[in-house]
This record gives C-alpha cells, structure tokens and sequence, in this order.
C-alpha cells in the first residue's frame, strides 16, 4: 500500500490533467467555429442556439450513465470511449455539408463529453480526501488552459481549408487516447466486500431533489445552483460588453483572455494553500461569497477599466466554489458509487448550461443589460445560504483511512 500522497498519486494525477487539457483544447478549436459552419448551411440563429445545446443535452443524459459504467468497469475504459467518441465527432464536423450532420456530432461529442464527472471520480480515487480540492483545481485549471489555446489553433487550421480544424482537433484526440492507453491506468479498486443490488442510475438524482437538506444532495444543489450563476454570466458577457461599452467581435478578445488567465493562475497556484489553511466547506462558502459579490457589481462601473477591476471576484468565486464543492461531495458519496455521484453532478451542471443561455439572454432583452448579472448573483446567494446551513463536521470522508489507502496503493 501506498500513502494517500505517494508521488504515484500525483503521477497519475499529471497524466490526468494533461489528457484533460488536450481534450479541451480539441473541444475550443471546435466551438468558435460552429455558429460560421451553420450559417454557411442557411442554419437560422435559432437553429445555431439549438446546435450549441445539443452538447449539453447530449452530455446531461449521457453523463450518470458513464458515472455508472466507470463504477462497475473501470474509469479508463469509460474516459478511452469518450476521447475516442470526441474524435469521431470532430470528423464529421469537418466533412459535415448539411445541418443534420452537425447536430450528430454535436449529440455524438456531447455524449462523449458525459465523462467529466468520471475524470473527477479518477481524482477522488487518486488523491486522499484532504488534497482532492487542490487537485479538482488543477484539473479545472486544464480546463482554463485549453480554452485559451483552443481558439487560436481553430482559427490557425481554418486558413488551411474547411475540413482542418475538425481533423485537427480529431488528431489531437486520437493522440490523447493513445496517451492516455499508455500512461492512465487504472483507477478504481475493485470492491472486494459482499455483492449488494446496484440502485438505479438516477437515484443521487432523486434523492437530491426529494431530500434537498441531506448533506450530497445540499452539495449538488450548490453544484448545480452555482453553475446557473455561472452559465448565466458567460452567456450574455459579451452582449453586455457590446451594449455597454462598444466592444465588438474584433476587441473583445482580451477581455476573455484575461478572464482565463486569472482563472487559470488561481485554480494551479492559490485554491491549494486556500483550502489548506480554510479547509473545504469554508473555501466553498467564500467562493459563493466572491461569486455573488462580483456578479452583483458588473453592473456597476461605467469603465472599461473599472469593469476590468471587478472581474476578478467571478474567476475568483468559481476557482473556490466549484473544486471545493466536488471535493466534498466525493467524502459524501459512498466510494462504491462516486462516479455515479460525479456523473449526476454533471447532469446538474448540464441542465444548468442548457437552461441559463435562454434565461440570461431572455432577462438581459427584457428587464435591462444587467439583469442577468443581479439574477446570477441572486442564484448564489441562494448557494451561499445552502453552503452556511451544512455542518463543519458534514464533509468528512465516510469511509475509513484504511479504505483511502486501499483506493489510492
């Protein structure tokens, strides 16, 4: 057996964030060019909005299906399908000529996409309760990281022909896949105790909302809660910049650029000594503080530089909530049915990303420019009100630290 924070552990974390990042730059090399490719197929706006939910309904049905087959065979089988899925998708997008084929690979890499939760139960599995937020952060700071390269190289590949950018974002996946076939093994150890029946897929699901106090199902309404906030922000941004201050396609670049750097810097360097010196259910409850703080002032300042000051507290708010919130709900959830767990948390997240666009944009053409900003915040002070009401004794491992040792040799 090996401690909870052997360097093997951190190993396999590494070879994690890396397949993590290269899955998102394939999935940001993509994205921006979407709505042109529909357009170019006589696709109307509604039609556009339509393709881009698909992802998210696709990966919201398709994401506790994957917690459940990550906990009866393994989390690297289940992340090999999905990276290989996201390939296939990525080629009929580049060869796509009518409308109906980008919607399959839009449902096709949303299914593939399902498997986020299962790359957050790998974590759970890798790392000992106390360094599984740091390492959430790490692993969403990936996530920054390729959104930032994503684009570039799409916007790069597309001077090359109409087929490169979805082919190249398919090499890159079949290169991750092959990565992540020689260097991620295997996870979850096999539960040796007496055989029990298996609940249904979405009992975390319907435990959550038929006891919304009990302590995982209150974290998944904090998860899913805070990502309306967060949803609704990212949605109109850029039509808030545009309104408010003149801002268009050709400069509003920088603005998120420098979302994704903070982001990026907080999550790899501050959310660690944060949650080592707070702990867990306090780095949650001052990244609800943060969150609500900042989406309530976005409003606010009538400069471009002003504005620019205000923007932190949001990267700060997610970078604190969101990894802190997974951790502890991984302690909730019984070891035997985590990915479960993280695949209906990301169900949550995915009914949030489907719901907040129409919401915020509906909001931000009818009640005023930064109504959505107010109605965000006013989400997660509902998650603050959530995050204050659980007991600091709540989010402690269920299971014993001689089965964290098991976990993790």
């Amino acid at each position: 057996m090996t401690e909870p924070n052997a360097p093997a552990g951190f190993r396999r974390l590494a070879v994690l964030i890396a397949v993590n990042f290269v899955d998102m730059v394939g999935f940001m090399i993509v994205l921006p060019l979407l709505p042109f490719y529909a357009l170019d197929l006589r696709a109307t706006p509604e039609l556009v909005g339509l393709l881009i939910a698909a992802f998210s309904i696709a990966q919201l049905i398709a994401a506790p299906f994957w917690g459940r087959v990550s906990d009866r065979y393994g989390r690297r089988p289940a992340l090999l399908i999905g990276l290989t899925a996201s390939a296939i998708a990525y080629v009929v997008f580049g060869f796509a000529e009518s409308l109906w084929l980008l919607f399959v690979s839009r449902l096709v890499q949303g299914a593939g996409g399902g498997t986020t939760g299962v790359a957050q139960a790998y974590v759970a599995d890798t790392m000992a309760p106390r360094e599984r937020a740091k390492a959430l952060g790490w692993l969403s700071a990936a996530t920054s990281a390729g959104v930032a390269f994503g684009p570039v190289i799409g916007s790069f590949a597309a001077h090359l022909g109409r087929e490169a950018p979805g082919l190249v974002a398919a090499a890159l996946c079949l290169v991750n896949v092959a990565f992540a076939w020689r260097w991620l093994p295997e996870s979850r150890v096999r539960d040796t105790g007496p055989a029990r029946p298996r609940r249904p897929v979405w009992h975390p699901a319907w435990t959550a909302i038929r006891y919304p106090g009990a302590p995982l199902s209150r974290l998944l309404w904090i998860y899913g809660i805070g990502m309306v906030a967060f949803a609704s922000q990212t949605s109109v941004l850029a039509l808030y910049l545009g309104a408010e201050f003149g801002l268009d396609e050709r400069t509003i670049g920088p603005i998120f650029t420098y979302i994704g750097v903070l982001s990026f810097v907080i999550r790899s360097t501050l959310l660690g000594p944060i949650v080592a010196r707070l702990g867990e259910l306090w780095t949650m409850r001052l990244g609800a503080i943060a969150l609500a703080v900042g989406l309530w002032l976005y409003p606010v300042p009538e400069s471009l530089w002003v504005f620019a000051a205000v923007i932190p507290l949001v990267p700060i708010g997610t970078a604190l909530l969101f990894p802190s919130t997974t951790s502890l709900m991984s302690r909730q959830s019984d070891p035997r049915e985590l990915g479960t767990t993280m695949g209906v948390a990301q169900t949550f997240a995915g009914l949030a990303r489907v719901a907040a666009p129409l919401l915020a944009t509906a909001a931000f053409q009818r009640i005023g420019h930064g109504a959505p900003f107010y109605l965000a915040g006013a989400c997660v002070a509902i998650v603050g009100v959530l995050a204050f009401r659980i007991q600091a004794g709540s989010g402690t491992s269920v299971h014993s630290a001689a089965e964290d040792k098991a976990r993790v040799s």
